[in-house]
């Protein structure tokens, strides 16, 4: 049906016969030639139909937009003064002899150039999906799969599949289940991860697996989360931290040179925990943007300002302050906006001091608060933020947590509005991790990344001993304010994973019935192993440049969790019900 694709016809082509075959995507009549623009998923072709070939101009004529065509011609150069450069066809055009219709199509909703809503685009995902922009970021999908399982293979990992019903497990978030018809009463869950399974894997002896894995979390979605998402999931064995980490930075650098021709640094940065939370206020710090959260408390201290004073006396207060140079040109209006913007993440409001003329001190600062704060305190703020004239600088006071959830948030959204992110790539791996987090309301430890990571303490006594004083060995690998990947260590004896079960409240019993098939693996001559998940889908939004991993993912869902395109989820018919010992509860006021 055709012997070339639209995009890749040009000048070496000029004088032969062609078949192409495509969509209509846009029809011109000038002056009684009509022209085609012909689009494939290799670009776009312009088409000719002269009215000296009235047999095929008359189908020109009906011919609109998404018709599904085949044409025959000859290449020939466009004339002087038609040349489109951003084609890769631009130079030349095929001369129709021969044009059959292959299927006509209705009015689409929206036009391919169009900016149309996000709902529409996915009730008509395969009309958004013909869009070129759409096509070439799952090519660029490929490109990228493709670049990881070369490197991987490569490096000695091996490809193995693991299962999709298996049984549900705490790792985080909610499982989707899946009833058993076989089994009345008993569920499936959807993977999570395949954690347990690729641990497994190491303790049969394949020291280094790979799988490009479908993954399944009920929580609340947001523009990088997606009910069903892709991670590549790696595990291997005999390897540290250390070697975890060079190896897969190694693959990213791989990844990013071969399909964006860009060089990544060599090494990676590394940043612990701590440090990151108090310069940055977040664990996925964007290094791009050159502001840093500074600690401030001690300065605060005593003052009579108990907005200040009170949280920089509380063991779990902060007071940081987050200086943005050249931002005392900051209207009013302007800060009261960010005063809004904080305090969506917790904030009762947003003091600020502009810097007018640091020379003269107090008399040269601007600010409402000034007259809470004696001359020692605003002299030490002068000092520790390096304040200069045309100075703004912002101020957090309260909880940590709360502190840093917003002027985290404050820092990026300052950077993009002035214009302070870097262009570039710029990863940092983040270490370090506190091994557990304490839950002030259920009052018990919680594990800050999954129970199966291991603990900086190698000794069972000393971890259950001192919890809160454990590191885990753990690692996250951030670019550009995004974590792309995390992973760990893993706990390779007995002792130890008992001793974090206990810690985590998990009982003997209930410890048997969720793993005891990995505790009794663990029996058995496990070795030690780590590994590490990307998270595929927001790795390719990042190489895209798109807003959301749902325009890097073929059919995604909705942020409610829906599929507009299939009306999924929907009802089942009763018989399925029954089959699988199901009765659904009628919701309250029904009849």
């Amino acid at each position: 049906m055709r012997t070339h694709y639209c995009g890749e016809i040009n000048s070496d082509q000029v004088g032969q016969e062609v078949a192409v075959a495509g969509w209509v995507h846009n029809r011109r009549d000038h002056g009684g030639v009509i022209f085609i623009d012909l689009r494939d998923r290799e670009g776009l072709l312009q088409v000719v139909f002269d009215p000296d070939r009235p047999d095929i101009f008359a189908d020109a004529e009906r011919v609109r937009g998404e018709y599904v065509l085949a044409v025959k011609g000859l290449v020939r150069p466009r004339p002087e003064g038609t040349i489109n450069p951003k084609l890769a066809s631009g130079e030349v055009e095929v001369l129709a002899s021969e044009l059959e219709v292959l299927n006509p199509a209705e009015t689409p909703p929206f036009h391919h150039d169009e900016h149309a809503h996000e709902d529409l685009r996915l009730r008509y995902r395969y009309l958004d999906l013909r869009r070129p922009e759409m096509a070439e970021r799952l090519r660029l999908r490929h490109q990228v799969t493709r670049s990881l399982r070369a490197f991987l293979d490569d490096n000695g990992f091996v490809d193995v599949e693991t299962p999709m019903l298996t049984r549900t497990t705490p790792e985080g978030a909610r499982d989707y289940i899946v009833p058993s018809r076989t089994h009345p009463g008993q569920f499936f869950a959807l993977p999570q991860s395949p954690q347990l399974f690729k641990q497994l894997l190491m303790m049969s002896g394949f020291d280094r697996y790979y799988q490009i894995a479908r993954c399944f979390r009920d929580e609340d979605l947001r523009a990088d989360r997606q009910p069903e998402f892709t991670q590549l999931d790696v595990e291997t064995s005999f390897l540290n931290e250390d070697g975890v980490m060079q190896l897969m930075e190694a693959l990213i650098r791989h990844v990013f040179k071969e399909v964006l021709h860009d060089e990544l640094p060599d090494p990676f940065p590394r940043m612990g925990y701590a440090e990151a939370m108090e310069r940055f206020g977040i664990d996925r710090p964007d290094l791009r943007i050159p502001l840093e959260l500074v600690e401030v408390g001690d300065l605060m201290s005593g003052v009579e300002f108990k907005v200040f004073a009170g949280p920089a006396a509380d063991p779990e207060g902060r007071v940081a302050a987050l200086k943005l140079p050249g931002g005392a040109e900051l209207t009013r209006k302007s800060i009261d906006e960010y005063t809004d913007f904080v305090g969506r993440y917790g904030a009762k409001g947003l003091a600020y001091i502009k810097v007018n003329k640091v020379a003269d001190g107090r008399d040269g600062l601007q600010s409402p608060i000034l007259k809470f704060l004696p001359d020692a305190t605003v002299d030490g703020l002068i000092k520790r933020l390096g304040l200069v004239d045309g100075d703004l600088v912002f101020f957090g006071a309260d909880k940590a947590k709360i502190v840093n959830d917003s002027l985290a948030a404050l820092r990026v959204q300052l950077g993009k509005d002035q214009g302070l992110v870097a262009t570039g790539w710029h990863p940092v791996w983040i270490v370090d991790f506190p091994m557990f987090d304490w839950d002030p309301q259920e009052k018990r430890w919680t594990a800050l990344h999954h129970p199966f990571t291991a603990p900086s303490y190698d000794d069972a006594v000393e971890l259950e001993a001192a919890p809160g004083n454990s590191l885990s060995r753990a690692y996250d690998i951030v670019l550009n304010g995004s974590e792309i990947g995390g992973g760990s260590i893993r706990i390779h004896r007995e002792d130890i994973q008992a001793a974090v079960f206990r810690i985590l409240g998990i009982g003997e019993e209930e410890a048997e019935s969720k793993f005891g098939f990995l505790l009794r693996a663990l029996r058995y001559g496990c070795p030690p192993h780590g590994g590490i998940a990307f998270g595929l889908d927001r790795i390719v939004m990042l190489m895209a440049g798109a807003d959301s991993i749902r325009d890097v993912i073929a059919f995604p869902k909705t942020q409610s969790a829906s599929c507009l395109l299939t009306e999924a989820p929907g009802p089942v018919a009763d018989q399925q019900l029954r089959e699988t010992g199901i009765r659904l509860r009628k919701p309250p006021g029904s009849s």
